[in-house]
């Protein structure tokens, strides 16, 4: 890759306060190298592509008898590929370094999610929303680096601390006021009864935003999928759902054995594309609980350096990990169910989560690159694969007019990698540089400046990786 008119790698840098430095508002020029927009199939030459104002102006250029005198020029390699930027749709920023419950990490995981080429994320349940909000507003200001954060708020559910099982709707509607009013993009239900799902998606539609749901079988109250269709939900997390899970048991118990040459399955599928219901599979999640199929789960970065010293060696004392035979067994079933999916025609419907809220071992900026590749095994072709983490999501999310495909008028966010993905996925781990509303960052001083920051420094400052060792917990009383 080439640069000229004094455009540098480091055009967008971390300050020693982690703020961004100063960037023109000049016209940026990217042509050479090749460019798959997520619209189409296959990657085409980049003749052109012509950034201003933060959004792609022109697409397809042809720039030979122009004079790009004023202009930023970055001339690429035959070898590297312009992607859109990466959405994640699972993004946990939590982390549970201790076994003491969850918080949210706010310091490196944004510099991580950049790093590795996603542009955007949706934390899918925050542990401090508030926390999450001031996060959100400090990356939009220029303030802190990071991707777009398409904040959550908290669970609605039980799996938010201190959730009233008995809210009425009323409540549910007031609760949505509330988080609406403090900039929550989407909702996100786990551990909810019928009834409140239902006055969750009336009030967030109300608002044109989307609702996602971590469901069940119907075991014990809990809404199957299907269930959650019919009442309007717009995205469902993990698995389809249907009649092929019992409503006898919960659903982990079904999803062990689940087959997908069946009469159930065949119906969930025709449900889901019907309806038109966007599903984040999260094919890799389970996997870091068993086995760990090495072609997916092998380190391919030092994930490691990312934790401080002390913390480090808090690791490396750790006695071996329990192996989850259940989870396992629904590893592999549901790389065979998203392919069933996606040869039933839910292609378009399919997005990706990473659903890593991390203990220490691997971090979520990477995740990304582990989901992509899970669905690549699963059979499916790098093109689609990549459709799934950009333009699906952005629809997913209700943003694809302005995000999620290279075309002209949308916000600039893209990926340049080394190496074709569409002939191997992996070669999307070789980010050379991304590109967020038109600001470039290098991925190498990015990670650089987040080596080390990840646990606590000493023991004195345990605590504060533990939720009751926060201020507050930031959820709002009912």
């Amino acid at each position: 890759m080439n640069v000229r008119s004094g455009l540098a790698l480091c055009l967008v840098a971390l300050s020693p306060a982690g703020s961004l430095s100063a960037q023109s508002a000049e016209t940026v020029v990217i042509r050479g190298g090749h460019l798959f927009d997520g619209v189409g199939d296959r990657a085409v030459p980049n003749s052109g592509l012509v950034i201003r104002a933060g959004r792609f102006f022109e697409v397809g250029a042809r720039l030979d008898d122009e004079d790009l005198g004023s202009a930023r020029v970055i001339e690429l390699d035959d070898d590297e590929y312009v992607l859109p930027g990466f959405f994640d749709l699972h993004a946990h920023y939590a982390i549970d370094l201790f076994g003491r419950g969850r918080v949210d990490e706010r310091t490196a995981y944004p510099v991580l999610f950049l790093a590795n080429g996603v542009t955007s994320t949706f934390p899918a349940g925050e542990m401090n929303p508030l926390e999450m909000r001031d996060l959100r507003m400090r990356i939009d200001r220029g303030d802190a680096v990071g991707p777009r954060i398409f904040n959550s708020g908290p669970y609605f559910g039980t799996s938010r601390p201190g959730w009233d099982r008995d809210m009425s709707a009323e409540q549910i509607h007031a609760d949505v006021d509330y988080w609406m009013s403090q900039g929550v993009r989407a909702f996100k239900a786990k551990g909810i009864r019928s009834h409140q799902l239902q006055a969750l998606i009336e009030r967030a539609h109300m608002y044109g935003v989307t609702v996602t749901g971590h469901l069940g079988s119907g075991f014990r109250s809990t809404v199957n999928p299907r269930d959650a269709i019919i009442l309007g939900i717009d995205r469902v997390e993990h698995f389809l759902g249907g009649d092929g899970i019992s409503a006898e048991r919960p659903a982990y118990s079904s999803l062990e054995s689940l087959e997908t040459n069946t009469a159930e399955f065949a119906a969930i599928a025709e449900m889901y594309i019907k309806h038109n219901v966007f599903f984040d599979a999260t094919l890799s999640a389970y996997g870091y609980y068993g086995e760990r199929d090495p072609d997916v789960f092998a380190y391919f970065a030092d994930e490691q350096s990312f934790l401080t010293p002390y913390m480090r060696q808090i690791m490396a004392t750790r006695p071996p990990r329990r192996v989850s035979e259940q989870f396992e067994k629904i590893y592999w079933v549901k790389r065979k169910t998203i392919k069933a999916f996606y040869d039933a025609g839910g292609g378009h419907l399919i997005t990706l989560g990473t659903d890593h809220p991390s203990w220490g071992e691997f971090f979520s900026g990477f995740s990304v690159h582990r989901e992509l590749l899970s669905f690549a095994l699963a059979g499916i072709p790098p093109a689609d694969v990549i459709k799934f983490a950009t333009a699906n999501a952005a629809r997913a999310l209700g943003v694809g007019d302005k995000l999620g495909t290279i075309e002209t008028g949308k916000l600039a966010d893209l990926v340049v990698v080394r190496g074709n993905p569409l002939t191997d996925i992996r070669n999307a781990r070789n980010v050379r540089w991304v590109m967020k509303a038109g600001r470039i960052y290098d991925p190498s001083r990015l990670l650089a400046s987040v080596k080390g920051t990840i646990g606590p420094r000493n023991a004195d400052e345990e605590l504060d990786w533990m939720p009751r060792g926060r201020a507050a917990s930031s959820q709002r009383d009912h």
